[in-house]
């Protein structure tokens, strides 16, 4: 699923080689997939309204589903990283 992401984020954005995709596994039923991409292409990632990265989501759930497994994706915004 990692690689499914990374593949869809890289067709998104302008600056493909600064996708980055870490995978968590907090316990063997959930996935958790966190997306980095370069500052000025986040809100490609999103879209307009969410729709993007809400698709993107729904494709995990579905392959999730189909291995029993729970998929989350969170979009890593640096600058929300920098005010914490």
């Amino acid at each position: 699923m990692k690689d499914f992401v990374e593949y869809i984020a890289k067709q998104l954005v302008d600056h493909p080689d600064k996708v980055i995709v870490e995978e968590k596994t907090p316990d063997k039923n959930t996935i958790e997939l966190i997306l980095k991409v370069d500052k000025t292409d986040i809100g490609k990632i999103i879209g307009k309204h969410g729709y993007n990265v809400n698709a993107i989501r729904t494709l995990l759930s579905a392959l999730g589903g189909r291995e029993h497994q729970r998929v989350t994706l969170e979009v890593f915004d640096p600058a929300l990283k920098e005010k914490k």
